[in-house]
């Protein structure tokens, strides 16, 4: 369980370091992160990482395309979060 932890702590760190970079680039104009790369971290975990660094950046905050993708990969992760525990819940009892 442990090892889940820290891969999570370190799959948030790696997604914020990303996204961070990504905004240097824009702001030096060179080539950046494609937005599909960005996406797969927050889908695979890194939705804090990410989202912090997008409000700390002021990154790709006004961009709607990537906030509606954003968000909704984020609602199904809430909504897989909500089944898991309803379904462990109801099968404990």
């Amino acid at each position: 369980m442990l090892i889940l932890l820290y891969s999570f702590f370190i799959l948030n760190f790696m997604s914020f370091v990303i996204t961070a970079y990504d905004k240097r680039l824009a702001i030096t104009h060179k080539k950046r992160i494609s937005e599909e790369t960005l996406l797969l971290f927050v889908t695979i975990g890194g939705t804090i990482g990410s989202a912090l660094a997008m409000y700390f950046f002021n990154h790709k905050t006004s961009k709607k395309s990537y906030l509606i993708k954003f968000y909704a990969i984020v609602s199904i992760q809430i909504l897989i979060a909500v089944a898991f525990f309803y379904y462990f819940e109801s099968s404990l009892f």
